[in-house]
């Protein structure tokens, strides 16, 4: 009788960093197999693969940091046909009673990803939502910059000479900022507010070419979301910016989310159990994916100024003696329903 060995099933775990990756390997039973290190690059991602492979069939990855250094490395594991798992950075707890080591880390992405603790498939990046994604990052950037360069020049008006400040208070933005680029610092002959009026001038202008760029970004922006989600823009109260920040949070492979209520949770927006002997009741989520959390408030507010649907809700539900934050938690769990169903599929 002829015994044909069965091929051994490997769960690998990577430790990820900016120059070099530490991966671990893993038997069925969680016997360390063998732990190396690879360079961060493509030929490191191919040598890591080759080393894995060699202890048997790689069936499963867990990988740290999916989203920053463990990019590559999860887009090219990806590409071979093995399954990538999101593993969380280990608790602070176990790292004070056994240790920390980029060697350890691996092992224990490992072990995650074996036992199921890490069951997360990774975002795979490589698609609409990532350019999206990468968009957004900038216009973010140069909208803060913008507020922050804003806040300076009113800063600047409270302490400027009388004649100056009188001459830019209770101007709205638009006409604040168009004022303020026409100031000549030069005729003026107080070096205070010829300093003043450099100050704002340059200020202004700085304002005037972020918004160009922010309006730049925008329609390059626009025809990814049309293209990926054309449904989305149109429920109301979603915006460019809603809609970027929903989809940022599904990723290119949707098939991540397995139901609506895992997409409510990834969201921050589904009940947690918090019930405890004869106590039965639920507690606000505070996790999840913070601005897919704020882009459903931004759309939920939007409909309580302008929608009598939602309006004439929530006074009938602050009648049945509901807070308005608890109100504005349940209609933001209603809105990740809604969006739901227009999010891409596979």
């Amino acid at each position: 009788m002829t015994i044909v060995e069965a091929t051994r099933a490997v769960t690998g775990g990577i430790d990820t960093h900016s120059e070099v990756h530490v991966a671990a390997a893993l038997d069925e039973i969680g016997g360390l197999l063998g732990a190396e290190s690879f360079a961060a690059n493509p030929a490191g991602y191919e040598a890591l693969f080759t080393w894995m492979s060699a202890f048997g069939d790689v069936t499963k990855v867990g990988v740290e940091g999916t989203g920053s250094y463990g990019a590559g490395v999860a887009r090219f594991l990806a590409r071979a046909g093995v399954e990538v798992v999101e593993v969380d950075r280990q608790n602070r707890q176990a790292r004070r009673q056994s240790g920390k080591s980029d060697t350890l880390d691996a092992v224990e992405a490992a072990r995650a990803a074996l036992s199921g603790k890490a069951r997360g498939q990774a975002k795979s990046r490589d698609g609409s939502v990532e350019a999206i994604r990468v968009l957004v990052v900038a216009k973010r950037s140069a909208r803060g910059a913008r507020i922050k360069a804003l806040a300076q020049m009113r800063q600047l008006t409270y302490s400027a000479p009388d004649q100056l400040r009188s001459r830019l208070k209770g101007l709205p933005i638009a006409e604040f900022v168009a004022v303020a680029q026409g100031l000549r610092p030069t005729r003026s002959a107080d070096p205070v507010t010829a300093a003043t009026k450099a100050s704002l001038s340059s200020l202004a202008h700085r304002v005037a070419d972020l918004e160009e760029e922010i309006n730049e970004l925008d329609a390059r922006i626009t025809p990814l979301l049309k293209a990926t989600a054309p449904e989305l823009l149109a429920v109301y109260g979603v915006g460019i910016d809603t809609a970027a920040a929903l989809l940022v949070a599904a990723g290119d492979n949707p098939e991540r989310l397995r139901s609506e209520a895992a997409w409510a949770h990834l969201c921050g927006v589904s009940p947690l159990e918090a019930s405890s002997g004869k106590v039965t009741r639920h507690r606000l989520n505070r996790g999840g994916d913070r601005q897919a959390n704020s882009a459903l408030w931004t759309i939920v507010m939007s409909r309580l100024a302008s929608d009598p649907k939602t309006q004439a809700y929530m006074e009938r539900r602050v009648k049945d003696g509901r807070s308005k934050r608890e109100v504005i938690r349940i209609l933001k769990r209603y809105v990740a329903r809604e969006v739901y169903r227009y999010l891409p599929r596979a």
